[in-house]
């Protein structure tokens, strides 16, 4: 089906879900009207906002609370991404330049920061659960300060393991899909049961998700994707970690090295990836890959069928096959 098909399944409550979005982000501020106005204009794919009304439909009731934390996810996604511009110095965000690279470093913080109010204020105005809720999407924001900062860490010191890079893509991916099904299940008051199936749910398809992202940045070149950005950040993810397992230490201990050097030496990248596709390490992580999109799958079964758990089961899919 793909995310078009979930959005066009969703129908009016979609729709009420894009309104608020533009509704939220509306500012008395003319430059920060326009950049918002601009930054919605150039939507991705809204994965976070489609999952949480399929979680709301179901295990539980759709009502206007529903909506609003279907929305503040979206609002919080984003605001991280702006956040990420300025650490990563990134010049271009979904083919199109970002505000990082238009407007300068404080005005991307600063939207940013905005996007985050929002998306608070929204979760705060839901007429039953609303603290319950905000501690979740707080708590999702600490995680995902730590999860930048253990990656940083690592960066600089190369030494990346396994259980690090796990741990990693726990706190900045998979945290905030989990949140989002938690949420959405609070929201429309689904019971105990089903609200921690789609919590496991939100956790296995997030890392699922970025274990794809990471596999993409090797592979994408031939779908027209740049390639290499990870490593040119110092970066040192699943297929390059599956690729380690074939290689003694001594070119593992090279390669770490190599790593560590950039963005200052760049000049290693294509030597690393050329080595990661010939180790096949993106088909180690993509062993592992298939077993979170499985025991995600697995994860919704105790709930009832419908035909938004068949949404969910195929969203699981999509992460496994999306060329994007």
């Amino acid at each position: 089906m793909g995310i078009k098909g979930i959005q066009e399944f969703l129908g009016e409550d979609w729709s009420k879900v894009e309104a608020l979005l533009k509704g939220s982000l509306h500012s008395s501020v003319e430059l920060l009207d326009r950049t918002n106005a601009h930054l919605s204009s150039n939507e991705g794919k809204m994965l976070r906002p489609a999952l949480s009304l399929l979680v709301s439909k179901a295990c539980g009731t759709m009502n206007d609370d529903c909506i609003r934390v279907a929305a503040a996810s979206e609002l919080l996604h984003n605001a991280t991404l702006l956040h990420d511009d300025v650490l990563d110095d990134s010049s271009v965000r979904r083919g199109a330049p970002t505000v990082l690279s238009t407007l300068g470093t404080k005005p991307s913080v600063l939207i940013g920061d905005f996007w985050l109010a929002r998306a608070m204020d929204l979760v705060l105005r839901c007429e039953k659960h609303s603290h319950e809720i905000l501690t979740c999407f707080s708590d999702t924001v600490q995680d995902l300060v730590e999860g930048e900062m253990l990656q940083m860490t690592k960066a600089e010191s190369g030494d990346t393991t396994e259980e690090d890079y796990f741990r990693i893509i726990y706190l900045k991916t998979a945290s905030l899909f989990e949140t989002v099904c938690t949420g959405a299940a609070i929201a429309s008051g689904s019971d105990s049961d089903s609200a921690a199936a789609v919590k496991e749910y939100g956790r296995l398809l997030g890392m699922a998700f970025q274990i794809k992202d990471d596999i993409l940045d090797y592979e994408g070149e031939a779908l027209g994707k740049p390639t290499g950005t990870d490593l040119k950040e110092g970066k040192i993810t699943l297929p390059l970690l599956g690729a380690f397992k074939k290689m003694d230490d001594r070119k593992e201990k090279e390669i770490r090295g190599m790593v560590s050097a950039f963005p200052q030496q760049p000049e290693g990248c294509r030597e690393i990836s050329a080595t990661v596709k010939a180790l096949d390490g993106t088909g180690y992580a993509g062993l592992r890959l298939e077993e979170y999109v499985s025991q995600a799958k697995e994860a919704v079964g105790v709930l009832p069928d419908s035909p938004a758990k068949s949404c969910l089961l195929e969203l699981a899919d999509y992460c496994r096959y999306r060329k994007i």
